[in-house]
């Protein structure tokens, strides 16, 4: 079995322990079905929201949700008064287009918030998804199954999350190329780079920007959550009006504060696949950006002590 890596700094600056949840597309059974599977397996009442998604709650991962990734299929939440349900017609519409294109549309199951330890039982989670009927193997005609990691930073200063930016940029060929090794599909599923103008910018030695101007560049050159490192969950839950006025009207965005991952592929159909090489991947690019940070720190202390 593949060791599940530790970051450099497992810890957040109050001396807690740094968390991730996790988000695994698949194909195949529906979103009740694989609820069920998760319930049986990891224990916990299934909860319907509608009948597309599910909330396994009281899980022994915590409240795991269970649904449809086609957001025409749960019309409820998009309605501007969470207490008035929408019309009968919104409603019949979203059940229609959802079962049209469930068999070509990835379900996702989607974790809270786990410590670092923990993430060796997702892979019983995948394990139950398998069994239940669930397939995948990382990328589909209309796209990527993702495998995304909703990760804590160690802390929200700019020069921490410029760093693992900085460090994701000069990883981001060889992720895109570990990534794609699936196939074409693979390849072809995953997000859009970022512009080379826009990493040439943060690359550059001198770009050490304060919260506003690395939310505002980043937001320039990148008005999408289609990136391999999407920073929009993190700047909306500093900003959620600057973000969503930057972004075109129906950008989804869901404000946290996390680095959202989003360049790995769900191998769900894939006998005793692993999330560990994924998940050791994103490590990596953090101990790349600790690297960075130490250099910074000695040239800094070579400077003054000049």
């Amino acid at each position: 079995m593949t060791e599940f890596l530790s970051p450099p700094r497992p810890l957040r600056a109050d001396g807690t322990p740094r968390r991730v949840g996790v988000e695994i597309e698949f194909i195949g059974p529906s979103a009740r079905i694989a609820a069920a599977a998760l319930a049986a397996g990891l224990g916990g009442r299934v909860a319907e929201e509608d009948p597309h998604a599910f909330t396994v709650e009281g899980s022994s991962l915590g409240d795991v949700r269970v649904e449809l990734d086609l957001r025409a299929a749960h019309p409820q939440r998009r309605v501007a008064d969470p207490d008035v349900p929408p019309g009968l017609p919104v409603r019949a519409a979203g059940r229609t287009l959802a079962a049209l294109l469930s068999p070509v549309v990835p379900r996702e199951a989607i974790t809270g918030p786990l410590a670092f330890d923990r993430l060796p039982e997702i892979d019983r989670m995948a394990a139950l998804l398998n069994g239940a009927g669930g397939r995948g193997r990382g990328a589909v005609l209309l796209g990527s199954l993702g495998l995304h990691f909703n990760v804590e930073p160690p802390d929200l200063e700019a020069d921490t999350l410029a760093g693992l930016l900085k460090a994701y940029l000069r990883s981001e060929p060889a992720l895109r190329r570990a990534t794609a090794a699936g196939g074409f599909l693979a390849a072809r599923g995953l997000p859009p780079p970022f512009p080379a103008p826009y990493a040439a910018k943060v690359l550059d030695p001198a770009y050490r920007p304060d919260l506003d101007a690395l939310a505002r560049d980043y937001l320039s050159a990148n008005p999408t959550r289609h990136r391999g490192l999407d920073l929009l969950p993190l700047l909306a839950h500093r900003d959620e009006a600057g973000v969503r006025a930057a972004l075109p009207p129906d950008e989804k965005v869901s404000p946290r504060p996390v680095l959202h991952y989003r360049m790995p592929q769900a191998h769900v159909g894939l006998p005793g696949w692993s999330v560990a090489p994924a998940w050791n991947l994103w490590v990596g690019v953090e101990e790349m950006a600790e690297r960075g940070a130490a250099s910074g720190a000695r040239q800094a202390a070579g400077s003054g002590a000049a």
